[in-house]
């Protein structure tokens, strides 16, 4: 797994890494029986009959009762998460509408009305602030992607007609590189785009310069009803 690079990561890795003991635990015991049966039931004689076993309650309780409390547990765990996971805070935050489009990316940035927008000739660029909480909104005007960063150990589908969003603190400083994890048409794996984790002086610097070069305003969303439309200066 990647090194976590947001706070919420480590939440995901946590239940990762549990997930792999629990099953390593359950594969050594389950190898471990199937060994010991082979060796201790082996037959001995040419003309034994091994003894055959009918019913045997306690036996069948315990198949049935200990795999249902193993699941319910692994359930429980990733229901916990994922509830923290999802949970939207009040307070104050970033906000980035991700605009998923074939096959390119745009991300307009709510708060301070600018956007920037990937190309055929270079991928989209997402700058954000560490140690700031953001919220990503996630549209599509086409048909369903996936927004993936593999450094954030979180992706989530971006659906026409339907807004997914979720919440993020990136808490180091870096470059990432962020994919589209659905098959969504030819150019699917050509679907890149970089995440930049930078200071919020950094941030503001950007922000400006992105008003200056007159990408002020918002990318169409996908909420709209003209469905397939992608930014003029975009099109492929």
């Amino acid at each position: 797994m990647p090194e976590p690079a947001t706070k919420e990561a480590h939440t995901i890795l946590n239940l990762w890494n549990g997930s792999w003991i629990a099953a390593w635990g359950v594969g050594i015991v389950t190898w471990g029986l199937m060994l010991w049966a082979a060796v201790a039931y082996r037959r001995r004689h040419k003309d034994e009959v091994p003894e055959q076993t009918t019913y045997n309650m306690p036996l069948e309780l315990l198949y049935t009762v200990v795999p249902l409390i193993m699941i319910l547990g692994l359930f429980w765990f990733t229901a916990r998460d994922q509830s923290e996971l999802l949970t939207m805070e009040n307070d104050q935050v970033q906000t980035v509408n991700v605009v998923a489009y074939r096959w390119n990316w745009g991300f307009n940035y709510l708060d301070e009305d600018v956007y920037t927008v990937g190309t055929p000739a270079q991928n989209a660029v997402l700058v954000l602030p560490v140690n700031e909480k953001v919220r990503f909104e996630l549209t599509s005007p086409d048909v369903i992607h996936s927004f993936w960063v593999p450094d954030f150990l979180f992706k989530m589908d971006v659906i026409p007609g339907k807004t997914n969003a979720f919440e993020l603190t990136p808490d180091k400083v870096g470059t990432y590189v962020g994919r589209c994890a659905e098959l969504c048409g030819v150019e699917h794996s050509q679907m890149l785009f970089s995440v930049k984790v930078v200071e919020r002086a950094e941030f503001d610097a950007y922000v400006e310069q992105l008003r200056t070069q007159g990408q002020s305003g918002l990318l169409d969303t996908g909420r709209s009803t003209d469905e397939g439309q992608m930014p003029e200066e975009t099109t492929i």
